[in-house]
């Protein structure tokens, strides 16, 4: 909504997309969707997909980081993005993709 009051100002795509720290093609889309439609196009439609842990589950997987690495079979105390997702795996049988997405 920050973007669509930017707009009416007539501020420039790229000083918009640095401020919000997004990228000018997000900033490109969101104007061309609020001319169309105005400020209602730019209303979150919610999160892209439903996350794969329930409310209950994401707070038992909090909990296990403080055990540290070695008590979930590491050979160090170094956590990774690979040893979560694999911590995830084992312990939910789910998966996530390294990179943080679902």
């Amino acid at each position: 909504m920050e973007a669509a009051a930017r707009f009416v100002l007539g501020d420039e795509s790229a000083v918009i997309a640095h401020d919000l720290r997004v990228s000018v093609r997000s900033v490109q889309h969101w104007r061309r969707a609020w001319s169309q439609d105005g400020p209602r196009a730019l209303a979150s439609k919610g999160p892209a997909s439903l996350p794969l842990l329930s409310d209950e589950l994401f707070a038992v997987l909090e909990q296990e980081p403080a055990k540290g690495p070695v008590a979930h079979g590491w050979p160090d105390q170094t956590w990774t993005l690979s040893r979560i997702k694999t911590l995830i795996g084992r312990r939910f049988h789910k998966s996530y993709t390294v990179h943080g997405g679902g």
